[in-house]
């Protein structure tokens, strides 16, 4: 073989490795990046699919990530996607969060002093796209679910059709009225009852003391032991047409609950938050009523301890 030939040979060969190489060379993923599903033609993409986490998602990130997510694809599916539809279709979420409550980590020997800091998401996790047939299923669901709260019974019950699906207990307002400085004014501390709808969320609350107005970063809990506040989401809820400022929030002393101890908002486990948040979306319709009288678990009647002296049940 000739040596011109040769120089020939070779030269192909480098320039075949170096279009080969910068062909098949990839851009380096930003963890922060979405994956997105690319639609094809103009097309919709096909669904079920799983977005596979790709960095260490906490509390403190949760809602942005999920929020990112949610608007990295409803350009894509074939339903209103939304952060609601998303968790229920991969309830493992929900255990997840359920499982930060601060007792539950306390009964695993596990201290928790900044709730905010705790992993929901990990890197190779997946979370499932449903195909509009299952996204219908719950859009279906939520329009059928509604909150009932029965204050002397200190219970709230999430209810799909007439099917009781949770039943959490909670605290109320106090029977009493008391200054307030947040409000100004002297002020019923009982929980209003009527009929009435979820009207915003509060996923990331700032802390005040109601009676005095100063905010607060800390709690103590019933343990004696001091923590950092949870970022837990808050319900705001519109009853009787009337934006009360009673919410339904998350309590981070739950030896309140079955009480009359707190100064109108409806009080519950710090668990049952995460679910009661993700069964009631914007829209979802609340029930807040005075049952003296109650099916009892004998098949019989119960008769309430009439708490705010109504002498009767008031709906």
């Amino acid at each position: 073989m000739t040596k011109p030939y040769q120089i020939f040979i070779l030269a192909h060969v480098l320039l075949w490795v170096f279009l080969s190489c910068n062909v098949r060379q990839q851009p380096t993923r930003d963890k922060t990046v979405v994956p997105v599903i690319e639609a094809h033609q103009g097309h919709k993409s096909t669904f079920p699919s799983y977005i596979q986490v790709s960095e260490t998602i906490r509390i403190r990130d949760y809602f942005k990530f999920i929020d990112s997510l949610v608007v990295a694809y409803d350009s894509l599916t074939e339903y209103p996607l939304s952060e609601h539809l998303l968790i229920r279709a991969n309830p493992w979420i929900i255990d997840v969060l359920e499982n930060t409550d601060y007792y539950r980590m306390m009964q695993r020997d596990s201290f928790v002093y900044d709730q905010k800091q705790m992993v929901v998401l990990r890197p190779m996790d997946s979370l499932l796209m449903p195909d509009k047939t299952s996204a219908d299923t719950l859009l279906q669901a939520f329009a059928k679910t509604y909150i009932d709260v029965n204050l002397p019974e200190f219970k709230l019950r999430i209810i799909e059709d007439s099917v009781v699906l949770y039943r959490f207990p909670i605290r109320v307002g106090q029977n009493r009225k008391r200054y307030l400085k947040m409000g100004d004014r002297i002020t019923d501390l009982r929980t209003q009852g009527g009929k009435g709808q979820v009207i915003d969320f509060r996923r990331n609350p700032a802390f005040y003391n109601p009676v005095d107005g100063k905010r607060f970063y800390l709690t103590r809990r019933d343990d004696e032991k001091t923590t950092l506040m949870p970022q837990i989401p808050w319900i705001e809820t519109e009853i009787n047409g009337v934006r009360n400022g009673q919410l339904i929030h998350p309590t981070t002393n739950p030896k309140t609950l079955g009480k009359a101890s707190s100064n109108g908002c409806i009080g519950v486990r710090e668990a049952d938050a995460w679910v009661i948040y993700y069964y009631a979306p914007i829209g979802t319709m609340v029930r807040i009523r005075y049952d003296l009288v109650v099916p009892d678990s004998h098949g019989g009647e119960e008769i309430l301890k009439d708490i705010y002296g109504y002498g009767k049940s008031v709906d």
